[in-house]
């Protein structure tokens, strides 16, 4: 686990070299084997073929020898097949003295018993067993059966294999050396875009948000990685600006009651003043703290929203019902402007009744504000798809097509120089979208035929 660790935290260039090195040792490994058992079944079929060969230059004589008086003759050509550092040594068994060769006495003390075909003999004057092949030869004439054994010493095929062996562990060792230093090599050469990408990306800086990752001259794997990089970048840089102006927003929608509270104290403070007009002072400050509190519960629901909180006490109940306790709740409201809602269409979906209320309470105030005295504002419900769709229209000045998107972001306002005042304070459609997002939908708006809609979907 250590090592994987280790491996973990270390440079892709020397993990690379690593990788390299771990092949190579798998190639080298199995060429090796597969090498070792080529020279060892070629050593083993030389070794049979040398005895082979020998035990039949030997056969030839003894079968031509029918008489004693041509053993001489078959006893000094076995003596000069046999080198003087006996690596090859003939024997020759027999019944009949006459028909032997070798040290039959001390062979047979030895070896009493070697089968017929290739096995091995044990021998005092070599550190190896000699490799040996016996037959015995049929009588011919005077001579009886001869039982003929030829052997070699394979110490030479085992200092073959090993001087062999060693050499190609030391061949592989540096072949493991030399693939791990290219491969390092190889790594660093292909890993200097991705290096030059680090740098680029390490000069990034929050002072010039418009800086971006070169893509042309990386290879196509990093230039989509750079791109994806961008798009982040881009994201952020808008995310940057939006937070920017959200936070200057804020400042400007707290600053108002905030001068408001400090402007109106300063003056009840200027001079001796009446109950009855301390007590003005109070109830207007009272309103201006209101808002700012509104605005700051508005605020933190908003945060909630973000940090992905859900709808949690839902009920299944009619979405036709739930706009008219809305309705009701915004009665003194629609009176004031001599406004009537309609609702059309019900369903019944599974909501968090007080959020959704929320919703449908901000789209209607929303239309209220928009609309001309004596206006008629339309709820329609209808299914889409797997959820609910809620739209609220209202006859109101158009929308530009720029604008229709944007109308859910916090402090937006169609109109700047209108709803700055009051209940008013640019957050009623975001939180119409946050509770549509707690209940798994969206929001929509469009603005066609002097007629305005904006609404939100719902999951059934």
């Amino acid at each position: 686990m250590s090592g994987l660790a280790a491996m973990r935290g270390s440079s892709i260039a020397r993990r690379l070299s690593l990788m390299f090195a771990a092949v190579a040792v798998l190639i080298f490994t199995l060429v090796g084997v597969a090498l070792d058992r080529v020279l060892r079944t070629e050593l083993e079929r030389q070794q049979l073929n040398e005895l082979i060969t020998k035990f039949h230059l030997g056969e030839q004589l003894i079968e031509h020898c029918e008489n004693a008086s041509k053993w001489d003759f078959v006893q000094a050509r076995l003596a000069g097949l046999t080198p003087g550092d006996e690596s090859t040594q003939f024997w020759a068994l027999s019944a009949d003295p006459r028909f032997r060769f070798g040290d039959v006495e001390e062979f047979a003390a030895l070896h009493p018993d070697v089968p017929d075909g290739f096995s091995q003999l044990e021998s005092d004057a070599h550190r190896e067993p000699l490799r040996s092949f016996a037959r015995t030869i049929a009588a011919a004439g005077e001579r009886p059966d001869v039982r003929f054994i030829v052997a070699i010493d394979v110490s030479p095929y085992l200092r073959t294999q090993r001087t062999f062996a060693v050499a190609l562990a030391l061949i592989s060792a540096l072949g493991v050396a030399l693939a791990a230093m290219l491969g390092h090599w190889v790594a660093r050469l292909g890993l200097a875009p991705l290096d030059r990408l680090s740098r680029e990306a390490q000069s990034l800086s929050p002072q010039n948000l418009a800086q971006r990752l070169e893509l042309v001259p990386l290879p196509r794997e990093l230039s989509e990685l750079a791109a994806s990089f961008n798009g982040a970048l881009d994201r952020l840089e808008r995310a940057y600006v939006h937070l920017q102006a959200f936070s200057a927003d804020v400042a400007h929608e707290l600053r108002t009651p905030l001068t408001n509270l400090i402007g109106q104290t300063e003056v009840a403070l200027a001079k001796r003043r009446t109950p009855q007009e301390l007590e003005d002072v109070l109830q207007s400050n009272l309103e201006e703290l209101d808002r700012l509190r509104a605005i700051i519960n508005d605020m933190l629901f908003l945060a909630r929203a973000d940090q992905g909180a859900q709808a949690e006490t839902r009920a299944q109940v009619s979405l036709a019902e739930e706009v008219g306790k809305a309705v009701e709740f915004m009665d003194v409201v629609l009176d004031e402007a001599g406004m009537q809602v309609h609702v059309e269409g019900d369903v019944r979906a599974s909501i968090e009744t007080s959020l959704f209320r929320r919703a449908i309470t901000n789209l209607l105030q929303n239309a209220v504000q928009y609309s001309q005295r004596g206006a008629e504002i339309r709820v329609r419900i209808a299914p889409q798809g797997d959820g609910v769709r809620i739209a609220v229209a209202n006859p109101g000045a158009p929308i530009a097509p720029e604008y229709v998107g944007r109308i859910f972001e916090r402090f937006f306002r169609v109109d700047p120089s209108r709803g700055s005042g009051g209940a008013n304070h640019g957050l009623g459609l975001a939180i119409v979208k946050a509770v549509a997002t707690m209940h798994g939908g969206t929001v929509f708006a469009e603005s066609r035929d002097g007629i305005n809609t904006i609404g939100f979907t719902v999951a059934a």
